[in-house]
């Protein structure tokens, strides 16, 4: 599953399917992501584990590269090994 997986979300469930039978929600949630809606708007978004996992790799990511970028052009020391 990648990020454009994630970001084109095309099932969405009703606050009153939800509370007929979240067990099926859950069990949709599973493979694809769902959003939830109350009153037409989005109200929540469940993620497979996977797509969660995912997105949490691709934060974790840039906020590495933000601090790599902000150390880029400092101080370093030739070694030898």
């Amino acid at each position: 599953m990648n990020i454009s997986d994630i970001l084109h979300i095309k099932t969405t469930i009703s606050m009153t399917e939800l509370r007929r039978n979240p067990g099926e929600i859950i069990k949709i949630a599973e493979n694809l992501p769902v959003v939830i809606l109350s009153r037409n708007k989005p109200k929540a978004y469940l993620f497979p584990a996977k797509a969660y996992e995912v997105l949490l790799d691709l934060i974790d990511d840039a906020s590495l590269i933000k601090t790599i970028k902000a150390r880029k052009g400092g101080k370093t020391i030739k070694i030898k090994i």
